[in-house]
């Protein structure tokens, strides 16, 4: 399916790995112009060596911690012509209210969630006066379906979830449209590591981690691409009436509740 995005300028923030790559692999098969940014220059380097190679597209990076004051607006003087932005930077970590110190909870927060709203806060007035322009973040169903052993994670999601569905009701008036992502369990490095752990606990073994996926839906996790796709769809104008929504994809998990 053409998506009608050749062309359009995109910007993905946490891009060098997982989903964010997965994103930009999407939208440049689309024939979108890409900048990239993530901590790693290194990492950034690659993707964008190998994402210009096989779909012959521009691609520019940007290494920048998004945690740091100002870094909004050093990415939005870098990349002021975005039409499309994709909020995917910061992973916070796992762990109960005890075991998640307050220094450890800013540190995630800084990156994920006050990030994402930087980031989001320059790039909307950018995109308010030319009129046009899609914001996506990608979140987590932790926020929808929390847990006490991921109380951080299921807080800052539930943040961007309101943050999310708040301006995005509103873009409409200008133009806009912002809308939200919640993945569930993503088969990336980080899920990796921690399945390697939970193996290691379980098994005495981090090399059955394997094993740990049996109890998720349809037997797996989700590709980092399950998620690009729809990414890639909701930017295109073929979704041109939605705003202010939220796409859960985790195998349906979040909806197997029951009342006893």
């Amino acid at each position: 399916m053409d998506l009608g995005l050749r062309g359009k300028k995109a910007l993905i923030t946490g891009a060098s790995k997982g989903i964010g790559r997965a994103c930009a692999e999407v939208l440049a098969k689309e024939g979108c112009e890409l900048v990239l940014l993530a901590r790693s220059k290194t990492d950034l380097e690659a993707a964008a060596e190998r994402i210009k190679s096989e779909h012959g597209v521009a691609v520019r990076i940007l290494p920048l911690d998004l945690a740091e004051s100002g870094a909004a607006d050093t990415l939005a003087a870098f990349s002021p012509e975005s039409e499309i932005l994709i909020n995917n930077a910061g992973a916070i970590p796992g762990g109960t209210l005890e075991a998640i110190d307050e220094g450890r909870w800013r540190k995630a927060w800084d990156l994920k969630v006050f990030g994402t709203i930087n980031t989001t806060r320059r790039f909307y007035a950018l995109m308010r006066e030319k009129g046009r322009g899609v914001i996506i973040n990608i979140i987590g169903a932790a926020g929808e379906n929390p847990d006490a052993d991921y109380i951080a994670g299921s807080a800052g999601n539930a943040s961007l979830m309101a943050f999310t569905r708040a301006l995005g009701g509103a873009a409409a008036k200008d133009g806009l449209r912002v809308l939200g992502i919640n993945p569930g369990p993503v088969l990336t490095d980080r899920l990796k590591t921690l399945l390697r752990q939970r193996a290691e606990s379980r098994f005495g073994d981090p090399e059955r981690w394997l094993e740990m996926l049996r109890s998720f839906p349809f037997g797996r996790a989700a590709k980092p691409e399950e998620i690009a796709f729809m990414a890639a769809f909701l930017a295109s104008d073929l979704s041109a009436y939605t705003t202010g929504s939220i796409v859960t994809i985790d195998g349906g998990a979040s909806s197997r509740r029951s009342a006893l």
